[in-house]
């Protein structure tokens, strides 16, 4: 089902060109649907803000048809911001503030840029715990990508993230470990999800903090899990959300840093990522890019041009069915007259009924 435009944000324009369905308030209004409104908390840095918020626009717009989506961005105001993101900000996002005063059926709270080893020594880390904290008491069920998980799992749990020895970054493949799940009804059960992190939370961490996962993969580590309760809490590591040149950009990004002498170390590819012919192309650049910043010569353009038709998207699909059936759970979890108290009736040690194995109530 579509989402609404019921606000002038650049994102709604961008992807009804790309031919997703974008509603006008008056047409929504005039169907006989009740909409879900979801909250989108973006922590990206200035450069990633828009592309963050197109990436979770649009799977949450092409994943379910059972509603009409106002998906509200906010992001934290101790985030520094540089004039473009701020006046972005300024016109387009909502308040926490504001957030608060009018409710959210759901949350999806994105990744960040951090420089700490300890999560809570981040700048962040006070307001993010606070919309933690609001969200338990007053959010059907909040979804977390990769450092939000991570905050999450500290804030909540006392379950510090470790540093990997290397980036692990790319395509990776994944099981799903536990089928009986209704998040994961109806996907494969293997699947593709893009990562990109240096640190990394375990599986015995989630085991600890009494955690179902329920998708895991050997090289890339736990993908997704839930709260004990199965379903208020929703934990990706990897990012599902990804656009199919997401990790191209980040490469770019990268071999712009070592040109511009910021770095010493020319990037590796991320894994599972570029075919052949494209890690040829892109040794080949690699060559003249080295010879010339040793000759401090003007680097070479990269070749994104060359790239782009060569890139090849296999986790949307799969990311598009668990953000799928999450929103739909939402939708009946929360499905009853918006007059009564939050989750009216609903035992919030068991919403879905997962652990007494009585689903009844989501038929």
């Amino acid at each position: 089902m579509p989402l609404v435009a019921h606000k002038k944000l650049p994102t709604f324009e961008r992807l009804r060109a790309e031919g997703q369905r974008i509603l006008s308030p008056e047409r929504a209004q005039a169907q006989d649907i009740r909409g879900l409104h979801i909250g989108l908390l973006n922590m990206m840095p200035d450069a990633a803000l828009a592309a963050t918020e197109r990436q979770f626009f649009r799977l949450v717009g092409s994943s379910n048809p059972i509603s009409q989506f106002y998906v509200h961005p906010f992001t934290l105001d101790v985030i520094p911001r540089g004039k473009a993101a701020q006046a972005h900000i300024d016109e387009y996002y909502e308040s926490f503030a504001s957030i608060r005063e009018s409710g959210l059926d759901a949350l999806i709270i994105s990744g960040a840029n951090v420089t700490e080893s300890n999560l809570a020594k981040e700048v962040f880390w006070d307001q993010l715990c606070e919309v933690f904290d609001w969200a338990d008491e007053n959010v059907t069920s909040t979804l977390c990508s990769c450092l939000a998980s991570h905050a999450l799992l500290q804030a909540r749990y006392g379950e510090r993230r470790e540093g990997l020895p290397s980036k692990r970054w790319g395509v990776f493949e994944h099981e799903v470990v536990r089928r009986d799940h209704p998040l994961i009804r109806d996907t494969n059960t293997q699947l593709f999800v893009p990562h990109s992190r240096f640190n990394e939370v375990y599986p015995e961490q989630f085991s600890r903090a009494g955690l179902h996962v329920l998708i895991q993969g050997r090289e890339s580590g736990v993908q997704l899990a839930v709260s004990a309760d199965g379903f208020r809490t929703v934990l990706f590591q990897g990012h599902p959300e990804y656009d199919s040149i997401s990790l191209m950009k980040e490469y770019k990004r990268d071999v712009g840093l070592y040109i511009d002498r910021k770095s010493d170390r020319y990037p590796p590819f991320p894994e599972n990522y570029f075919d052949t012919y494209t890690q040829a192309l892109l040794n080949e650049y690699k060559g003249r890019v080295v010879a010339n910043r040793r000759a401090s010569v003007e680097a070479p353009l990269f070749p994104e041009a060359l790239i782009r038709d060569r890139l090849h998207n296999t986790w949307h699909d799969s990311g598009e069915a668990v953000v799928g059936n999450w929103i739909g759970l939402v939708y009946q979890v929360t499905h009853r007259d918006l007059k009564t108290p939050f989750m009216d009736g609903v035992d919030r040690n068991d919403p879905l009924g997962w652990l007494s194995g009585d689903t009844t109530r989501l038929q």
